[in-house]
C-alpha cells in the first residue's frame, strides 16, 4: 500500500547523514531553501523522507544528489552514515 512506507522527518535524516552539526542546522538549512525532494522544492523540516526517494540541494557551492538508501536509526560514525545515501553523478 502505497502511502505507508516507513518515512524519516528530512531534518532527522540529514542529521543522520551528518550534513549538519546538529538536528536544528539541518531544519535550518531546509527552511533556507535549495532541497529538493524527487524533484519537488521542500522547505518544510517534517518532510517525510523514504527509501529510494532523491534529494538535491547545494552544498559548497556544487549540487549534490543523493539517493537514499537507508533511514539509519541514529547519528553513528562518518562510515554508517554514508551508507544511508548513494551520490548520482550529474554531468551536462
Amino acid at each position: 500500500m502505497e502511502g505507508h512506507a516507513p518515512f524519516l522527518r528530512l531534518d532527522a535524516w540529514l542529521w543522520h547523514a551528518r550534513l549538519a552539526r546538529s538536528k536544528a542546522d539541518c531544519g535550518a538549512l531546509i527552511e533556507a531553501g535549495g532541497f529538493r525532494l524527487n524533484r519537488q522544492p521542500v522547505t518544510k523540516a517534517h518532510a517525510r523522507i523514504r527509501v529510494g526517494d532523491v534529494l538535491t540541494f547545494p552544498r559548497h557551492g556544487e549540487v549534490e544528489v543523493w539517493l537514499v538508501l537507508a533511514l539509519g536509526v541514529r547519528r553513528g560514525p562518518p562510515e554508517e552514515a554514508r551508507s544511508l545515501y548513494e551520490k548520482i553523478s550529474i554531468t551536462e
